[in-house]
């Protein structure tokens, strides 16, 4: 089945169509195949269908689907799960778990990051690397000459160096043991520092980074139960994660660091829905996005169902959050994404099959459109 884009005033299918990425503002979405959920219990369908890959253009409107490519990727972990580097011109998508060959019914951990040329015509798979066991989260250091890769069931995180379309491991760090959960990772806009999200153990490490040199600080912090998204904003002073707890239909919470405090700590932590899985801080800096399940994926006799998620937009006031917004969305949605301008705001819903499309003006949230992908919408990344 190929893409469509379905907008507020247009419904049609859209061709795969050519677009130089020297021009284009592209978003791309990891889609896994092999996951539904059926009155809040997730499995594998009778069915299941390839992962892929979908690279969007967003620089026009309406939005562009320019390529759809096989890839494995996973709904579980974090939706952080796709990284593009500054100029466009690589993404890197990770896959913590695969069927398993001995039921098919049933997944198990995987290792792979696969490697795609967003510069190709059409943009396509180069090759695909091994990191560790429930690859989850990835990250291009601001140079693109490093890539940092979470491994949620190894407890450890893969360091690889990029040269052009290659990429070579170059070691391993350990953080706590191999229940900690290594879930999502993102630079300092100088490169010189990594936060580590671990939901295993609910901690957040610190790396320090000197070259492709890569080390543990040992500091780690404590914001709520089972940090999971993170960013870092673009001014380098604050960055942003969501603790997801543990699914007990109880209100969960986003949480802010101070960067400049030496050594970084948590200074503010909010309210939000249930399970706030995606969070993604906008380009200008002000503004941080949240995804939350809010009960829609689980089973509707639940007393915490609810007949659909929400997206909520904070903004980012020195060292605080305040709640400027929230707009209802689909169900059992996972990552967010906002156009270079921070005027977009992107929402992946696996139930629906399609990433939701929302204009923002600083003050409010206006749905403008979705876009109809092939499997679930699972992870999501733009260049930073």
């Amino acid at each position: 089945m190929r893409a469509t884009l379905r907008l507020a005033t247009l419904v049609g299918a859209v061709s795969l169509i050519a677009v130089s990425s020297a021009s284009a503002q592209l978003v791309v979405s990891a889609n896994d195949g092999k996951a539904i959920i059926t009155n809040g219990v997730a499995g594998v369908p009778d069915k299941p269908t390839a992962d892929n890959i979908t690279v969007i253009d967003i620089s026009k409107s309406p939005a562009k689907i320019i390529a759809e490519i096989k890839a494995p990727t996973s709904v579980v972990g974090p939706p952080s799960s796709v990284a593009v580097n500054r100029d466009q011109s690589l993404a890197l998508v990770t896959a913590a778990q695969k069927l398993d060959p001995a039921d098919a019914k049933k997944t198990i951990p995987d290792n792979k990051v696969s490697i795609i040329d967003l510069k190709a015509n059409p943009p396509a798979l180069v090759s695909t690397v091994e990191a560790g066991a429930g690859a989850a989260g990835v990250a291009f250091n601001p140079a693109g000459t490093l890539a940092l890769v979470a491994n949620r069931s190894e407890g450890t995180v893969t360091v690889f160096k990029v040269e052009g379309k290659t990429l070579t491991a170059t070691g391993k760090i350990n953080l706590g043991n191999d229940k900690s959960g290594p879930s999502a990772i993102a630079f300092t806009p100088d490169g010189k520092m990594a936060l580590v999200t671990r939901d295993g153990d609910s901690k957040i490490s610190v790396l320090t980074i000197d070259g492709t040199t890569v080390t543990d600080s040992k500091r780690e912090m404590s914001a709520g139960m089972r940090p999971y998204p993170l960013d870092i904003a673009s001014h380098g002073r604050v960055a942003v994660l969501s603790n997801i707890g543990i699914g007990s239909g109880d209100a969960d919470t986003v949480s802010l660091i101070d960067l400049k405090a030496n050594p970084p700590r948590i200074v503010e932590t909010v309210s939000v829905g249930q399970t706030p899985e995606g969070l993604k801080i906008s380009p200008d800096g002000r503004f941080v996005a949240v995804t939350a399940m809010e009960g829609s994926n689980k089973p509707t006799n639940s007393p915490f169902f609810r007949d659909y998620g929400s997206v909520v937009i904070f903004a980012i006031k020195g060292r605080k959050l305040d709640k400027v917004t929230e707009s209802k969305v689909g169900h059992w949605c996972q990552g967010v994404a906002w156009s270079p301008d921070s005027k977009k705001v992107f929402v992946q819903c696996m139930v629906e099959n399609e990433i939701q499309a929302f204009n923002f003006n600083g003050t409010r949230l206006r749905r403008s459109g979705e876009i109809k992908v092939t499997g679930g919408p699972a992870g999501i990344g733009t260049a930073k």
